[in-house]
């Protein structure tokens, strides 16, 4: 088993910055890729970002693209998402997971945390 933590989520203006962190414990973090979904009021969850096991290779959506940035340490068990130039339409709640496949799909997910909720006023 994997647990997941999101934290670092708040309330922002528009075009400001927000650093989410993800903590991992149980299994070695370092055996799973990790990503970011999001799901805004009435809307269906949707991928942000993805980040390979090794941090070698990431890929994001492009409503984020250049905005964001998914990193990930290793030693600490923790996955990052750097949020830059934050807009209203980015309000949602961010989720963290992790699993054995680099994926946009987040059915193929493993584990996922509880969500940390992002507000971004205009």
């Amino acid at each position: 088993q994997v647990q997941l933590v999101e934290s670092g989520g708040g309330l922002v203006q528009a075009g400001g910055s927000l650093r989410l962190s993800c903590a991992a414990s149980g299994r070695p973090f370092s055996n799973y890729a990790a990503s970011w979904f999001r799901q805004a009021p009435g809307k269906e969850r949707e991928f942000v970002a993805v980040i390979s096991s090794s941090g070698s290779s990431t890929h994001y959506a492009d409503s984020v693209k250049g905005r964001f940035t998914i990193s990930r340490e290793n030693a600490k068990n923790t996955v990052y998402l750097q949020m830059n130039s934050l807009s209203p339409e980015d309000t949602a709640v961010y989720y963290c997971n992790a699993g054995p496949d680099y994926s946009i799909y987040e059915f193929t997910y493993t584990y996922r945390g509880q969500g940390t909720q992002v507000t971004v006023s205009s």
